[in-house]
């Protein structure tokens, strides 16, 4: 945890961000399939599922352009998206049901989370705004674009 902590420091040192302004950094590693949050609230660590083969989730860094409490995927059977945060095109993070599948590839490429954790992000970036980075070698693989379109209201 202390490292992870110094890691995060020094990413806001290299960003030029002050530890004043409130935002929330996310970090998702797709060699781990974690997500580490950094907040006004606290640091946390939780397991994800990112792109099975086939798909791909992808790296860089975001921010979130469009967050809803609940939206269900018009591609994939109408499965529900609940404390959704788009960051990339169709790509979001949210919250899933599949809980079981956390800890390892299992998504068309969104980042899912358990739905209690998927609710305090959203929370938190809803109040801090958010920098969302993704990086790591995916056991995934994948080449597919998952492109989900989503709808309803924005924050």
């Amino acid at each position: 945890m202390r490292s992870m902590r110094l890691l995060l420091a020094a990413l806001l040192c290299l960003f030029g961000v002050s530890a004043a302004s409130a935002k929330v950094y996310v970090h998702i590693d797709l060699a781990t399939q974690t997500m580490h949050v950094q907040s006004s609230t606290g640091s946390y660590s939780w397991p994800v599922s990112t792109a099975r083969a086939g798909y791909v989730t992808p790296r860089g860094t975001f921010s979130p352009t469009y967050m809803t409490r609940m939206t269900h995927s018009s591609l994939y059977n109408n499965a529900p998206m609940p404390h959704a945060i788009f960051f990339h095109s169709g790509w979001a993070i949210h919250g899933t049901n599949a809980v079981g599948q956390l800890g390892r590839p299992a998504s068309h490429g969104c980042v899912r989370l358990a739905p209690g954790h998927a609710a305090q992000l959203y929370q938190m970036v809803q109040a801090e705004g958010a920098t969302i980075t993704i990086g790591g070698s995916s056991r995934g693989g994948g080449v597919r674009h998952h492109g989900a379109r989503h709808y309803g209201r924005s924050w």
